[in-house]
């Protein structure tokens, strides 16, 4: 027999759909950014608009084509030529936003959301925020009633995040926090003591942050860090071994090699996005604890002078972006989110869904965003953007 019902119980509201979800759905809305496709493949990504229109030299498409009607629309511009419509993917956006930095690719922020087991509620701790591509990751993973506490040394970087995460959510994200600073001087005055869950480290030199973040971590969470060098890997590695809190680290890279497949010609493609960078995973241990590690043959662990200058950012090729540069990325992230800000879920109608009128207080046109082909540490403007592979 059921019980009866506690008259002085709380009924708890249905939970709302998680940030960013709504603009993930429906019809084309003005403010929203589209990809475009054509009949041999190659894509351009817009920003719908009011009176808009889309110029190639293959014609003209009004943007009016588009609002209202729904994803996987084709359409023909003033040409005939005809495009295949459809919302960008995470893996599209990060590799088309404006940036400041170089970004994480999509192959390896979804080895560190995996590897890192960053999971619904999780407390995370990001370091080196960059354009924010891994942060996008790593909110969509904790959600709504989990926290990620970005820091930033770079008061540019911050801000052209800040406008790509609020490009791709609709506006800020309720998990997410950024703090200017060092994270080695600055994580002890925010973070309590064994209060977080999992740090991410995307940073030159990851063995200078390791005392804080082990004082940071709860026992059991974990530490993951992506570096591009051989260098930085052994380094990193040896000093966690050397500070005696956390597990055995255990190294990995990433390659993606994409196939073609048509009819019987099945066959490796010719390019494949293969060395980005490596991560390195280690776990906390309970205070106390002794580290439990194989035993290997004594070999050399001593990094001479000529060592610790190969990871300085010249000797990795780091090209440092202009102010200028940075200036103008930071501009088109906020004009991006302030768009996407604006085109939230249209009217609908009750009976079938359909919108019924245009999004109020939708973005005037503006220059869409042009991406910056792989490798490239800055943004270049154009006037509509071609994606490159």
């Amino acid at each position: 027999m059921t019980p009866p019902a506690d008259p002085t119980a709380t009924e708890t509201a249905a939970p709302s759909a998680p940030t960013g979800a709504e603009l993930r759905r429906g019809p084309f809305r003005p403010g929203e950014r589209v990809q475009l496709t054509d009949e041999r493949g190659r894509m351009n990504t817009i920003t719908l608009a009011e009176g808009g229109e889309f110029h190639s030299h293959r014609g003209v498409l009004a943007h009016r084509e588009l609002i209202g009607h729904p994803e996987g629309t084709v359409v023909e511009n003033s040409a005939g030529f005809r495009y295949q419509a459809l919302r960008p993917l995470l893996k599209d956006f990060v590799l088309s936003m404006p940036r400041g930095a170089a970004v994480v690719y999509p192959k390896d922020a979804g080895q560190i959301v995996t590897m890192a087991d960053i999971f619904p509620g999780a407390r995370v701790v990001e370091a080196g925020v960059g354009s924010g591509a891994l942060s996008i990751s790593l909110l969509r993973a904790v959600g709504d009633r989990g926290r990620l506490h970005s820091f930033e040394r770079r008061e540019e970087f911050a801000e052209i995040a800040r406008g790509n995460v609020e490009t791709m959510f609709g506006g800020p994200h309720p998990a997410w926090r950024i703090t200017l600073g060092d994270l080695a001087e600055e994580l002890g005055a925010h973070e309590a003591p064994g209060s977080v869950d999992r740090v991410v480290l995307d940073m030159l030199a990851p063995w200078e942050c390791l005392d804080a973040v082990a004082q940071a971590l709860t026992p059991g969470g974990v530490v993951i860090c992506y570096v591009a060098t051989v260098t930085q890997l052994s380094r990193t590695a040896e000093a966690l071994r050397a500070d005696g809190r956390f597990t055995e680290p255990d190294a990995s890279e990433t390659m993606v090699r994409g196939w073609h497949v048509e009819g019987l010609a099945v066959r490796p493609d010719h390019r494949m996005v293969a060395h980005t960078g490596f991560l390195l995973t280690a776990r906390r241990l309970a205070d106390g604890a002794e580290r439990l590690a194989p035993k290997r043959r004594a070999s050399k662990s001593e990094f001479s002078q000529e060592d610790l200058d190969a990871w300085t950012p010249v000797a990795l090729g780091e090209r440092e972006a202009s102010d200028k540069k940075l200036r103008r990325a930071a501009r088109d992230a906020r004009s991006l989110a302030e768009r996407a800000a604006g085109a939230g879920p249209a009217d609908r109608d009750p009976e079938d869904g359909t919108p019924t009128g245009g999004t109020p207080g939708a973005a005037a046109p503006g220059p869409p965003q042009a991406p910056a082909p792989h490798g490239a540490r800055a943004q270049e403007p154009a006037e509509e953007q071609e994606d490159r592979p």
